[in-house]
């Protein structure tokens, strides 16, 4: 799988690479609501074998601002729970977990031409 599409999923599983400079950060709308440090690692499949990479969440809806085609669809409900979706060309993949108000991880599984690939995420607040 394409070096983005890993760099986009690590997001999707955990929570989403960079927010946009001018999304609102004060007032959080949920407990999650911020900016988070993710990492995302493969443990089966060709993809990457790890990368870490800044994230935000923001009224419970995690973003993906890092450029190439990638489409995200991804939310933390009230209690933690996060599921994400994620695509680029070919290549799709599908995250889930949940988030304590620091912290969190999950695990994450995708599809591609070159094969499948799953892994597990963690994820830290700042």
């Amino acid at each position: 799988m394409i070096s983005h599409f890993t760099r986009a999923f690590a997001v999707a599983a955990a929570l989403a690479v960079s927010a946009s400079a001018l999304a609102p950060t004060a007032n959080a709308a949920t407990k999650f609501d911020g900016a988070w440090s993710v990492m995302i690692v493969t443990r089966n499949g060709p993809c990457d074998p790890s990368y870490r990479f800044g994230g935000q969440i923001i009224n419970g809806i995690i973003y993906y601002t890092g450029g190439g085609p990638v489409s995200l669809t991804g939310r933390v409900t009230p209690s933690g729970a996060i599921s994400v979706t994620v695509s680029s060309g070919p290549n799709h993949a599908v995250g889930t977990g949940r988030l304590s108000v620091n912290s969190g991880g999950g695990t994450w599984r995708g599809q591609g031409p070159s094969g499948a690939c799953s892994g597990n995420w963690s994820a830290q607040r700042g």
